[in-house]
């Protein structure tokens, strides 16, 4: 069989699903000589094989990814490390969860937030400029928590920007004090970026000891009415998921080989 996954900035009438995604967000989804590659890529491609369809992958504005899976009209799912929350429920079915992620605060070595051991709490960045990627978890729980939340009345504030990336370079131009985003784009920043470091965000307990992370799980979204799609996806998946002798699946060594971990 051929390749069933293409790449595509326009639709084309030859794909039997198309599959939008945000293509700067490493190790998930991101360019590499002129080609999306990633974990989630992986497993679209997967999905394509069981399914003997051919499958359109195309790069879009992360925000727009829900509802244009919801309408059903230019994208059949959407797969770019996106969290399942109530509100996104409620638009989209969620597969499986297929990994679990912790929000991170990304800063410059020689200007870092009050650290609470090896993590930073949520009061700690009282009075700061955030940045975060627009319709990003990282950005909502970061507008949550100024809105409603241990931040509200503290002057701090939040910027959207176009990918976790670019909210990170704007630490060094000071456009922001700090940025928020998911466990491993942070990691993957801060590797190419030796003037940055990353620690995970947390939320304060009665002690310091009951501080507990910011947590959140990644699943491929797919259109209410497209429930073959969505079967496909959860078979994939739930064979990607399966633990080897070592405890290890083989999304968790996608992970480690987009991350350029994974020993040969």
């Amino acid at each position: 069989m051929g390749v069933s996954v293409f790449f595509s900035i326009r639709d084309s009438e030859n794909a039997d699903y198309v599959v939008e995604t945000n293509a700067f967000f490493a190790p998930f989804e991101f360019y590499e000589n002129r080609q999306i590659v990633g974990v989630d890529i992986e497993i679209v491609n997967r999905v394509a094989e069981k399914m003997n369809k051919k499958i359109q992958v195309k790069n879009v504005e992360f925000d727009v990814i829900i509802d244009n899976v919801e309408a059903g009209r230019i994208a059949d799912a959407g797969a770019a490390g996106l969290t399942i929350t109530p509100a996104r429920e409620e638009k989209v079915n969620f597969t499986i969860p297929y990994y679990n992620s912790v929000q991170y605060v990304i800063f410059n070595k020689n200007m870092p937030p009050s650290l609470r051991d090896d993590h930073v709490v949520w009061e700690a960045l009282e009075g700061a400029t955030l940045g975060s990627q627009i319709g990003s978890t990282g950005y909502l729980f970061t507008e949550d928590e100024i809105e409603n939340g241990v931040l509200a009345g503290t002057g701090t504030k939040i910027k959207g920007i176009d990918s976790h990336q670019l909210a990170a370079d704007a630490i060094n131009a000071h456009i922001v004090d700090f940025a928020i985003a998911d466990e491993l784009a942070a990691k993957f920043i801060v590797e190419k970026n030796p003037e940055l470091e990353a620690l995970p965000l947390y939320y304060s307990g009665a002690t310091r000891e009951e501080d507990y992370p910011v947590e959140e799980s990644y699943a491929i979204a797919v259109n209410k009415s497209r429930t073959e799609l969505l079967e496909a996806f959860n078979e994939v998946l739930a064979e990607m998921l399966t633990e080897n002798d070592e405890g290890q699946t083989e999304i968790d060594k996608l992970v480690l080989k987009y991350m350029g971990l994974l020993d040969e």
